[in-house]
């Protein structure tokens, strides 16, 4: 355990001073890293049973993590969602874990207000200098906090904005190599369209477009110049609902996402180690000097493009819009950062209340095994409408 936390001190001091770790192995591993990582995390425990699938299934009150402009397609006026994701607990870690909260407002038929917030706990961590010399300890947190607003367009096409403050909280108070360490903080906006085919009586096809986290580089030193990118992303994603009658219904959908952030250049390879040293250095800060929006466009560039892409298969059975049962897969190319995982989950709805609970399964063994494996999320949803009819909506978080 304590290897572990030294090893994730390590891991926060390379986010922190603003440089990427450099290698290039025998299967051309080149995994692009950016600053808070945590919003890349499946904050929803419905999603969470499918693979992590959220662009084009039907509206509930996270869909602002995923995809906002569903929610002005949502059967309920209102919509309030909890989730608690305890986090590599594989790991033995107990102190660890990501909460969420989500909920929306119909202003009328045509457009909603939303709000988001996410906190996610590292744990305590005893940190050390790169001679092991210990620097107290701390208390590691990052959050953010989102407000947005979607329309239809349409009768099936909706439309919505959203901003969020992103703040960043890794060793406030530290000093090293002459600089002071301080959170990192920045803004970002989702820009998303969602079309709704689907009917109660026939069933169809929803798509989803979603261009999320498109915000300012975050910097962790009052000194810092080379600023660390945020996971900018974008998403394309359909859902087919196939309704077998009145009571059953099953929903199968595809999410492919794309991360906005450029490829880490590899290391130089010249034969003369004094001139790599120069090369890698010089490669490095004309990474890092990239403007945010320029970032997007060069995330298109100097590599196979398909295997930058991370795509979720999942399904949802629905019977009398009551009980749910889900499962999912989800794939990253090995040169990618390889996560590869099913997951599974379960939901009921009763009333104007929901429980979700997901389950990702153990992959790999030993030093292969999945670190997120055994991971739980449980959610907990309530669905309110000002008109006292007694429809219930899917399934939500």
């Amino acid at each position: 355990m304590k290897r572990f936390y030294q090893g994730l001190a390590a891991l926060v001091v390379l986010v922190m001073t603003g440089r990427e770790a450099i290698g290039q192995t025998a299967n051309s591993i080149n995994v692009t890293t950016t600053a808070v990582p945590f919003l890349r995390i499946s904050p929803d425990a419905r999603a969470g049973g499918m693979g992590d699938l959220g662009l084009a299934t039907s509206p509930d009150a996270s869909s602002g993590f995923y995809n906002l402009s569903k929610t002005p397609f949502a059967k309920k006026d209102i919509g309030i969602g909890l989730t608690y994701t305890p986090w590599l607990k594989d790991l033995g870690l107990n102190d660890v874990y990501l909460l969420a909260a989500s909920g929306y407002k119909k202003l009328d038929e045509n457009q909603a207000l939303s709000l988001g917030i996410r906190y996610f706990s590292l744990g305590n961590i005893q940190f050390e200098d790169f001679n092991g010399n210990a620097l107290g300890e701390g208390h590691p947190r990052e959050f953010s906090f989102d407000l947005g607003y979607s329309r239809k367009l349409s009768d099936k096409l909706g439309i919505a904005l959203a901003g969020r403050y992103i703040y960043s909280n890794l060793a406030s108070g530290y000093a090293a190599s002459g600089a002071t360490y301080q959170p990192g903080k920045t803004f970002a906006a989702d820009i998303s369209l969602f079309y709704n085919g689907v009917t109660e009586e026939n069933g169809g096809w929803n798509f989803g477009l979603a261009l999320t986290n498109l915000g300012g580089k975050i910097g962790y030193t009052n000194s810092a110049t080379e600023k660390d990118y945020i996971p900018a992303d974008f998403g394309l994603g359909a859902a087919y609902t196939a309704v077998f009658n009145e009571d059953n219904k099953l929903t199968i959908g595809l999410d492919m996402h794309k991360l906005l952030v450029p490829v880490p250049p590899t290391p130089s390879n010249t034969g003369n180690a004094q001139q790599d040293a120069i090369n890698d250095s010089t490669n490095l800060s004309n990474y890092h000097s990239k403007s945010f929006v320029g970032s997007w466009f060069s995330s298109f560039s100097g590599e196979n493009q398909f295997k930058s892409l991370q795509f979720s298969l999942g399904a949802e059975y629905a019977y009398q819009d009551q009980f749910f049962f889900r499962a999912g897969y989800y794939y990253e190319d090995p040169t990618k950062g390889d996560r590869k995982y099913f997951s599974v989950g379960v939901g009921l709805k009763y009333n104007v209340m929901g429980l979700n609970f997901s389950y990702l399964v153990p992959s790999g063994s030993g030093t292969n095994r999945n670190p997120l494996s055994n991971t739980l999320r449980f959610g907990l949803t309530f669905d309110l409408d000002s008109n006292s009819d007694n429809n219930t909506s899917t399934s939500t978080n």
